[in-house]
């Protein structure tokens, strides 16, 4: 592998244009109108235009980027998180078109991608899962109804080909029901292509805990332990954490387990994520999803595991045999990541698009790592996810964690447009959280907050 072509932007271009430099592999950046001048597009070797500013029209064009990869040389590619990472599709065509595919098989993408299937494939594991209905798309009201008595209200009405929080409803009331399953169905089929839904019960009081894991593809998988992502709004992570507060060390151990044995059964090769819902009452945990992708949130694990998880994806799917590096592999201290977006929060986190006029991330901060793929001077478009940096913070234990991410978001100054900075700072402060009493509903019970 000599040449990689990024089939992403931002943050985590610039974070595997990182990753390969240092293995002394040439990267290719491609780029939109809009993100001509980006950032990413500076720091690669090279940097090949793709197309318009909305993504429809430029990063999710699969032919766009196989000609840019012929273009420019490129001998394989990586997708990053987002856009077409996790699109079975594409990662064959780059594989017909004689290209090395950083990623999973297309198989365990097709698979893991159709969430109701990945339930099926979940349970077969052994794996625990939510009570659930089969998939739909059009039915009568009486089958929709009599699928969601079955299931127990309240429940979920989840797209069968979702992800990060998109084709997702919340339903308490069976009045309402039909309503949001419509609703539902519109989305996933705008955001997806595909209007299959299903119900899936909703917990109450719940967390959301992921395990990192790596397969080798010969099933042979392992864990690189836990990250606790329950701090969320609109379904979407804003703070992670490993370890995972106040959980009980053997349901971790069981939870890593689970994660291992799904990856196996898949013979799953690379990078992975397994998510699962635990009820923070009775400490049980159930299987959400698998996210065949690096995670935006990685760079949690790579802090306390010492290792670089992107290095890991490219030397994988060069051929290494990393087995004896990944069973050596330990955990120590704490981190957590906070993802700081151009957005305002007393106004149901609406992002705000605008220019960073100032931007000066900390600096010389021990333990405390800033990625991002902007500078002073850039501009937040309305085009893509409105995020700007993720402040990631590592101490000894828990506390000393939240105190460095305190003082490097202090220190964080920002600009010319409205962001999260406050309110993530109003988060890590506020007590319950510093007793790590989180939930997947904590801002909701923390509407104070929001105020800031």
């Amino acid at each position: 592998m000599k040449r990689i072509l990024i089939a992403n932007r931002g943050e985590i271009a610039c974070r595997i244009i990182k990753a390969a430099r240092a293995l002394g592999i040439e990267t290719v950046a491609v780029y939109s109108e809009a993100d001509e001048n980006a950032l990413f597009v500076e720091r690669a070797d090279q940097a090949v235009k793709i197309g318009p500013a909305p993504a429809s029209e430029s990063y999710l064009r699969v032919e766009a980027l196989l000609e840019a990869a012929s273009q420019s040389g490129a001998d394989a590619v990586h997708p990053g998180y987002g856009f077409l990472a996790e699109n079975a599709t594409f990662a064959q065509r780059v594989r017909t078109a004689g290209l090395t595919w950083i990623g999973p098989e297309p198989k365990s993408i097709d698979d893991m991608g159709d969430k109701e299937r990945a339930r099926e494939i979940a349970r077969a594991a052994g794996v625990p899962i939510l009570p659930g209905s089969e998939r739909f798309s059009s039915c009568d009201p009486e089958a929709i109804q009599a699928a969601a008595r079955m299931v127990g209200f309240p429940l979920l009405v989840k797209a069968c080909a979702g992800g990060g929080g998109i084709g997702m409803q919340r339903v308490d009331d069976p009045a309402k029901l039909l309503k949001a399953v419509e609703s539902t169905q519109s989305a996933a089929k705008r955001g997806f292509g595909d209007d299959h839904v299903y119900f899936e019960r909703y917990v109450p009081r719940a967390r959301h805990v992921e395990i990192q894991i790596f397969g080798l593809g010969d099933g042979r998988a392992f864990h690189l332990f836990e990250r606790d992502c329950s701090v969320q709004r609109r379904f979407q992570k804003i703070i992670e954490e490993s370890p995972a507060p106040n959980l009980p060390a053997d349901m971790l151990e069981r939870m890593a387990q689970s994660a291992r044995d799904l990856a196996s059964v898949q013979n799953y090769s690379g990078a992975g994520t397994v998510e699962f819902l635990v009820d923070a009452e009775t400490t049980d945990f159930y299987f959400l999803e698998m996210n065949t992708r690096i995670q935006v949130e990685h760079a949690v694990t790579e802090l306390i595991c010492d290792v670089d998880l992107v290095g890991m994806q490219i030397r994988h799917a060069g051929g290494e045999d990393l087995e004896k590096e990944l069973s050596a592999i330990k955990r120590s201290g704490a981190a957590l990541e906070c993802r700081l977006y151009a957005e305002n929060p007393a106004k149901r986190f609406l992002p705000a698009p605008g220019t960073l006029e100032t931007f000066r991330p900390p600096a010389g901060m021990d333990k405390v790592r800033i990625d991002t793929g902007v500078r002073q001077g850039d501009r937040i478009t309305p085009y893509y996810d409105p995020m700007i940096a993720k402040l990631i913070a590592w101490g000894e234990d828990r506390g000393t964690a939240v105190e460095r991410a305190i003082a490097a978001l202090d220190s964080f100054e920002i600009e010319g447009l409205a962001t999260n900075r406050e309110f993530l700072l109003a988060v890590l402060r506020e007590n319950d959280f510093r007793r790590g009493d989180v939930s997947t509903g904590y801002i909701d019970a923390h509407p104070q907050i929001l105020m800031h």
